[in-house]
């Protein structure tokens, strides 16, 4: 296909070439969990979450949560109504019309390329963290220090996990089985360990849990709240994936929807147990294994494996590694859907829209992905050697731009029958309102604490904070790419976006 293959958007159905039925109920909520990558997620979250808001991490891992679910109710609705792999730029196009769609797929598509190079950078940290344990040798740890080596492995990773998802749907799910019920058994080992420490009094700081952790009013300031509500948002983020997989999935307008809400139960679950088990084992103070302590903070796992696990302590390094491994391949899946919605309907260059006929996957889109992910993470690497923090908390903010979008397009899209019953009220109307008001506020207030030059790891360019620059610097491209795209294709900005819609199940 190329451009001139492109017909205007009201004349298109929603059938990209991609391969119907091939992921269940299960699959879809274990890709939905790998994209997440609780182990590297955690492992990388943790320490700056907990810089921000001491022991109230417990509480604001709920407040994150709290917005995600409700945003997932509204992607719910959504997807009954119009199961489109474009999802943001899709339901934004068609409730707020191009130029705003246009900017969510191009926040959605910003945020996957920010964690796929976080991902390539976790999995180099870890791979030669485990040589190193297996050998003996701790020197092998430091080679991930060298950024030619750094970059170099980064790159390998990157081209594996493209080639995996270039298969399509089926080789992905076979990997994900089993690297997900890996990095499950790991870190629920780890947490009864933990706690089997605590309760021995062999623990670091063994504290006893207290209701106050779970109070999100004692954090000391909005600004550090809002801070910490954006990197929980960080370990929530890449549930959306089942979503974008939907003209793949068995049920299309139902299945995304209930994998979705299955996919964070599961996780806050999860979560809330290991982050009482590493607050309860280590506090947070800025000594030792305290995760107040700077020199731990960006691998919390990598520190607190061999006094909590022992000599079994390589397990949680191997399970870190296939984590972010995996997540890595899962979630070049959502940016791939994105721009092969995006150039299906005219939004992006024809190309874009290419499905391999072997596999039935975007393989032009994926192999796009890859290379932008991996320039990325090779410049970002050479400008900020505080590389994975920063990108964690600009990840955030992009998170809260795309979802909070998204959430009040479902408001807007169905303000016409919100108020025809309870039901309706509650899950196409105040749900997704106050989880989109909710996140643009995280968003806008993120934004402005990051200009300060301390914001994040405290690095800066031209005396603004990193995190700053990243953020807005990525939406400002944003705009400079779609104006480049309507001078190349007007016809998408200027004609009301259709899909062919599928009627809404009540």
């Amino acid at each position: 296909m190329n451009a001139t293959d492109i017909q205007a958007p009201a004349q298109r159905d929603t059938d990209k070439g991609l391969s119907k039925g091939s992921v269940g109920l299960l699959g879809s909520v274990v890709i939905g969990v790998s994209c997440i990558a609780p182990a590297y997620t955690l492992s990388a979250a943790l320490g700056p979450t907990a810089a921000e808001v001491g022991t109230r991490l417990p509480a604001i891992f709920l407040v994150g949560f709290l917005p995600m679910l409700l945003v997932a109710v509204g992607y719910r609705q959504l997807n009954r109504a119009m199961p489109d792999s474009g999802t943001t730029f899709t339901w934004v196009s068609k409730a707020f019309g191009p130029w705003l769609g246009w900017m969510g797929g191009w926040g959605l598509l910003a945020a996957t390329i920010l964690v796929l190079s976080n991902l390539a950078g976790v999995a180099v940290d870890f791979l030669y963290l485990a040589l190193a344990q297996i050998t003996g040798n701790d020197a092998i740890a430091e080679l991930a220090a060298s950024v030619p080596v750094n970059v170099g492995t980064c790159l390998a990773f990157v081209a594996a996990a493209a080639w995996i998802s270039y298969r399509g749907m089926e080789t992905t799910k076979v990997v994900q089985y089993v690297l997900v019920a890996f990095q499950l058994l790991v870190l629920l080992w780890f947490s009864a360990a933990a706690f089997g420490h605590v309760a021995a009094g062999t623990a670091y700081e063994g504290l006893t849990v207290r209701a106050e952790w779970f109070n999100p009013f004692g954090v000391e300031s909005f600004s550090a709240f809002a801070a910490g509500v954006s990197l929980s948002v960080f370990i929530y983020w890449g549930w959306d994936v089942v979503l974008t997989i939907n003209e793949e999935t068995r049920g299309a307008a139902t299945t995304p929807g209930r994998s979705a809400i299955a996919t964070i139960l599961v996780i806050v679950t999860l979560y809330m147990t290991i982050a009482l088990a590493v607050l309860s084992y280590s506090g947070v103070s800025d000594q030792g294994y305290g995760m107040g302590n700077e020199e731990i903070q960006e691998n919390i796992f990598a520190a607190l494996a061999g006094p909590v696990m022992g000599p079994f302590a390589i397990l949680m390094s191997i399970a870190v590694l296939s984590s972010s491994a995996a997540s890595l391949q899962s979630t070049f899946v959502s940016p791939a859907r994105t721009m092969l919605a995006m150039g299906y309907y005219g939004a992006l260059p024809g190309k874009y829209a290419r499905v391999t006929p072997r596999f039935q996957s975007p393989g032009y889109a994926t192999i796009a992905a890859a290379v932008i992910a991996s320039g990325f993470y090779a410049v970002m690497r050479v400008v900020s050697e505080n590389v994975l923090w920063d990108t964690i908390t600009t990840l955030g903010m992009m998170v809260c731009f795309y979802y909070g979008v998204t959430a009040l397009a479902c408001v807007w899209y169905f303000r016409r029958e919100a108020f025809r019953g309870v039901g309706s009220f509650l899950t196409k109307f105040l749900a997704p309102l106050l989880g989109g008001i909710l996140l643009l506020v995280f968003f806008v207030q993120t934004s402005y604490d990051s200009m300060d030059p301390e914001y994040g790891s405290g690095s800066a360019i031209g005396g603004v904070g990193l995190v700053f620059v990243l953020g807005v610097g990525i939406l400002l491209l944003g705009v400079v790419m779609m104006l480049l795209q309507y001078r190349r294709n007007p016809s998408f900005f200027r004609e009301r976006f259709e899909t062919t819609e599928l009627p809404v199940l009540d």
